[in-house]
């Protein structure tokens, strides 16, 4: 479905982004893999091209606009065109509002909310040219109903949805389309790190009954960033097994 086309994926070197980085180079994407982490994005660049796509790697901030657009200028230099923009990057650095630090809210909104202003920017002209885009954010399901100790990551993801609305509407009129998604609990690094009482509580709210993982987040990107999508705009899909209903 994604033949020919290209795609950006930031945070490619975790497990969301190593999955959806995977899930559009099966279905013929080929693949900028983007993450500080450089070594994990070699390691997702070989998964890539395993899958016999093209890929290639960039160990640029997100929050450093000209990092970004340097990212997008070599895959434009190198394929010619850039067609799907995924803004997955991300981190966390949780703390009560009471003791939460500038640094702590400045570095969360930084990654989340400029990263996500800096790669949107560094694709907004291309895809115009091109008259074809598609823009895709992870925001979370915190972004909607708040998370105690979470007021950096619940600010940033909430930010990214009216972002994600707000480019949406400026950008229809060139056939580029926006939307974003809210994952629940899905199982990563991040959510391994917490206790038994933190996950059972967590589980206890999911009608599902089970948390979800990297790939179920994968697919529904997947489906946004596919011609089946191509009268959705402007939208925000949760991905949590009934959580926030």
């Amino acid at each position: 479905m994604l033949e020919g086309r290209v795609a950006i994926v930031t945070g490619a070197g975790g497990g969301i982004g190593s999955a959806i980085a995977r899930r559009l180079a099966s279905s013929g994407a080929k693949i900028v893999v983007n993450d500080l982490d450089e070594p994990a994005a070699q390691a997702v660049a070989a998964e890539v091209e395993a899958l016999g796509r093209e890929a290639m790697v960039n160990a640029g901030s997100v929050a450093d606009l000209a990092a970004m657009e340097a990212m997008v200028a070599g895959a434009l230099e190198r394929w010619g065109t850039v067609d799907i923009m995924v803004n997955n990057a991300g981190i966390t650095r949780d703390s009560l509002l009471l003791k939460m630090t500038e640094e702590q809210w400045d570095l969360v909104i930084a990654v989340h909310l400029r990263g996500a202003f800096c790669c949107t920017k560094a694709v907004t002209r291309p895809m115009m040219k091109q008259r074809y885009g598609r823009i895709i954010n992870v925001a979370s399901v915190v972004g909607v109903m708040g998370s105690p100790g979470q007021a950096n990551y619940s600010a940033a993801k909430g930010g990214i949805i009216a972002l994600t609305k707000t480019t949406a509407r400026e950008l229809a009129g060139r056939n580029i389309t926006c939307n974003a998604v809210a994952p629940g609990f899905i199982e990563t690094r991040m959510t391994e790190a917490l206790g038994p009482a933190v996950r059972e509580e967590y589980l206890s709210r999911i009608p599902l009954g089970r948390p979800g993982l990297p790939e179920d987040v994968a697919n529904v990107i997947h489906f946004l960033a596919s011609p089946d999508a191509d009268y959705i705009t402007g939208q925000v899909i949760h991905i949590d097994g009934g959580m926030v209903m």
